[in-house]
């Protein structure tokens, strides 16, 4: 029967968690720029505006001075805003974890 826990070998890294900092930049990048464009087509937003607001948004800020108007955009900044608060508490966790990770490796 294999132990890995006893195992003095640090585990060996996923895909995912070699690769995880890229990935959640991606998505994160590719969230902000569709709200972007969203808000500049459906609340005819200037570009910098549009920015400006799923900047605030996603990082929950919440100045007030742009309000969507439309309920379609109210709608789409209620999934906006869920989808950027879980990208960001991954990014903390796998962030995170990765110190710890080296943390405790250092430590031993």
């Amino acid at each position: 029967m294999d132990n890995r826990e006893d195992s003095t070998e640090p585990p060996t890294e996923s895909t995912f968690d070699k690769h995880a900092y890229k990935i959640l930049v991606a998505a994160v990048l590719v969230a902000v720029g569709t709200a972007t464009v969203v808000y500049r087509m459906v609340e005819d937003w200037s570009w910098v505006d549009s920015l400006y607001f799923a900047t605030v948004a996603v990082t929950t800020v919440g100045f007030g001075d742009l309000v969507p108007s439309t309920d379609g955009s109210k709608l789409f900044t209620i999934f906006y805003i869920a989808t950027g608060i879980a990208l960001i508490a991954t990014y903390l966790d796998v962030t995170l974890r990765r110190r710890a990770t080296k943390i405790a490796h250092h430590r031993t």
